[in-house]
């Protein structure tokens, strides 16, 4: 079945998958990390809580302000990408590209004015106005210990990746409903150069490891400039649709959450491809991100049930009547599938 016959919101979701999702991860040796986590949680009972804080503090700072230009491969399951990322910093705000460097020439720019996914194998364009995600995971809360009830953190030792020294640091959930992190920060810079998301048996679910990484003073214009011009492709523009009923649609509730996750966005869309709005909910703890879609589905449109994955990123679909639900996130299943079942519309007053 092709990616345009799915219903909107779930075509949606899966685009979102890759073109927004693409930071969360890759590493190597992936059998041992496994037990290396495991070892670690037991042997470092110290609390070493403050460094790992100050740490992770200091990357988001540098992830914001420093320039660079980096290879690095991700890992989700058995599926590996290579990929060029180059970002700038700077008084006009930050820019990010990215290049697929193996299998499809994909390509996502980021701006202040949102995130454009470009797809030559399907001669599609998909762009995120409203949302400027970063695509790496350096995005996180500031202070961090606002997260602290949430997380645990820890500093586990000393690593080097891409030829840099790099001190490494676990962020641990408190509950199974999110996903554990570690990660790999440059001890002269604090960018990440490399990241784990580690599910609750302590497997590295989706990986990311920078290979090679340059801090240039000044990242020239042409460098943010996609291959692809995106003449003659499809474009689907997800964006607030200023004519919708926001009465309407935002009677559709979500009665559970994970302790922590409070809404951070919700819009009506316009999409393209679907003579129906999509009612978009966004929910965050601080470091984990789960989307919410409800869309009406057209009589003879394919009804989508149950859960689909890559690497850490899960979906649950289900049905409400004639309206299909759609949860996606980087959390475990067990959170988008009672997050999904929870989503009901409130009968009017």
């Amino acid at each position: 079945m092709s990616l345009t016959s799915r219903p909107a919101a779930a075509r949606r979701s899966l685009w979102s998958t890759w073109c927004v999702s693409l930071g969360l991860v890759l590493a190597l040796q992936f059998g041992a990390s496994a037990a290396l986590f495991a070892a670690q949680t037991v042997a470092n009972p110290k609390d070493t809580s403050k460094e790992a804080t100050e740490l992770l503090n200091r990357m988001s700072k540098a992830s914001k302000s420093l320039n660079y230009d980096g290879t690095f491969v991700y890992l989700r399951g058995d599926h590996l990408d290579t990929m060029r990322i180059i970002h700038r910093a700077g008084t006009g705000g930050e820019a990010e590209r990215l290049i697929s460097l193996t299998g499809p020439a994909r390509e996502v720019v980021r701006d202040k004015r949102g995130v454009t996914c470009i797809f030559p194998e399907n001669r599609s364009v998909m762009v995120e106005k409203s949302r400027p995600h970063k695509i790496l995971p350096t995005n996180l809360p500031q202070p961090i210990q606002q997260v602290s009830a949430f997380y645990g953190f820890s500093v586990i030792g000393h690593d080097r990746i891409a030829g840099r020294e790099t001190r490494v640091v676990v962020i641990r959930p408190r509950d199974n409903f999110r996903y554990g992190y570690r990660i790999w920060l440059d001890e002269q810079t604090g960018l990440l150069l490399k990241s784990d998301v580690i599910n609750a048996r302590g497997h590295a679910l989706e990986q990311i490891l920078f290979t090679h990484i340059t801090l240039p003073k000044t990242i020239d214009d042409s460098l943010l400039k996609p291959r692809v011009n995106g003449y003659g492709y499809t474009w689907y523009t997800n964006e607030p649709d200023p004519a919708a009923s926001d009465a309407a649609d935002s009677r559709w509730k979500v009665g559970w959450l994970p302790k922590g996750f409070t809404i951070r966005e919700k819009e009506v869309n316009a999409m393209a491809t679907s003579r129906s709005p999509v009612y978009h909910m966004v929910f965050s703890d601080g470091i984990a991100t789960v989307s919410v879609f409800v869309e009406k589905v057209e009589e003879k449109a394919e009804r989508m049930e149950g859960f689909s994955s890559m690497g850490a990123v899960n979906a649950y679909s289900t049905m409400d009547g004639d309206h299909q639900i759609t949860v996606v996130g980087e959390v475990p299943r067990i959170t988008v599938r009672q997050m999904a079942a929870s989503v009901k519309q409130q009968t009017a007053q």
